[in-house]
């Protein structure tokens, strides 16, 4: 594909509809090793919870040999081989509560080519309105990356020395396979190299399964909601800096911050992974206990 073609692509737009049932919440809590039984109909949905729902489905004989939906369906058919989640925006701009029907209108907003150390890039920006009767309640731009496979071969990860020490520690998440598969199914995320050891290995390139970009950044948000109370986050940015990989434990942690701009990293022994901004008001007027 050329430029102008896939310039094209800009202003596509798809929307689905769903009643946010509370199951896919409570099964995400019990991911994270939290009570399900504390999440039920008229529960708010916590920030950026939102990702476990609106999936649309797609037949198999339309998904790509990533596992991904076939682009040119939604997303534009960019010919580089690897797609990464790179970075995202989001603003919290009203409550959600569980049992609701909502809506996610989705626009490709911006197509952008650059040219990287590793090769020729593409920038596909994303913009995603949730709204519930009528009233939005998340405004977000998701960043995708698509570039070039990695050098081919059996490459170890390292166990990496990364200095930490000026990060205030507030959670350790260890990760393996079985939490990298029951993110995929909750996401319904069928990105092979998240499960597929060969795939990822000889194909994409990389020394193992990587972990979801978007539970290091749900990982950073969780973090900074609480971290915000008895206020609350209304915006957050995060930006990818390095996988992570099965097996590493993500560290995550905060920078020095003011009352209202919190900064916070999910790093592993190798360094940072993911670096994030919050901004927290003292505002509780729609918290509920936790």
């Amino acid at each position: 594909m050329t430029a102008p073609d896939l310039q094209a692509w800009v202003g596509r737009t798809r929307q689905v509809v769903e009643r946010l049932h509370p199951f896919p919440a409570q099964a995400f809590a019990a991911l994270l090793d939290l009570d399900p039984a504390a999440i039920s109909t008229g529960t708010l949905l916590r920030p950026g919870w939102h990702w476990l729902y609106f999936h649309s489905p797609t037949r198999t004989s339309e998904l790509g040999a990533d596992g991904h939906e076939r682009r040119g369906a939604f997303l534009p058919p960019v010919p580089l081989p690897r797609r990464m989640w790179a970075g995202g925006r989001l603003e919290f701009l009203h409550p959600i509560p569980l049992g609701v029907e909502a809506a996610r209108h989705s626009t490709i907003t911006a197509i952008e080519e650059k040219d990287g150390r590793s090769g020729p890039l593409v920038f596909v920006t994303v913009t995603h309105e949730v709204r519930v009767d009528g009233t939005l309640a998340v405004r977000e731009e998701q960043d995708l990356v698509y570039r070039q496979p990695a050098p081919l071969g059996p490459a170890a990860a390292g166990a990496g020395d990364a200095d930490l020490s000026d990060l205030r520690v507030l959670q350790r998440f260890p990760t393996d396979a079985v939490t990298l598969f029951r993110f995929s199914a909750l996401t319904y995320n069928g990105h092979r190299i998240h499960y597929d050891h060969p795939y990822t290995t000889s194909v994409e390139g990389y020394p193992d399964l990587v972990v979801h970009g978007p539970l290091l950044a749900l990982l950073l948000l969780g973090a900074a909601d609480r971290e915000a109370r008895p206020g609350r986050v209304v915006r957050f940015a995060y930006r990818g800096l390095a996988p992570v990989f099965c097996g590493e434990e993500v560290v995550i942690g905060a920078e020095p911050s003011t009352q209202h701009e919190r900064t916070l990293v999910a790093a592993t022994a190798r360094g940072p992974a993911m670096r994030a901004q919050a901004l927290v008001t003292s505002d509780t007027r729609d918290e509920q206990p936790s």
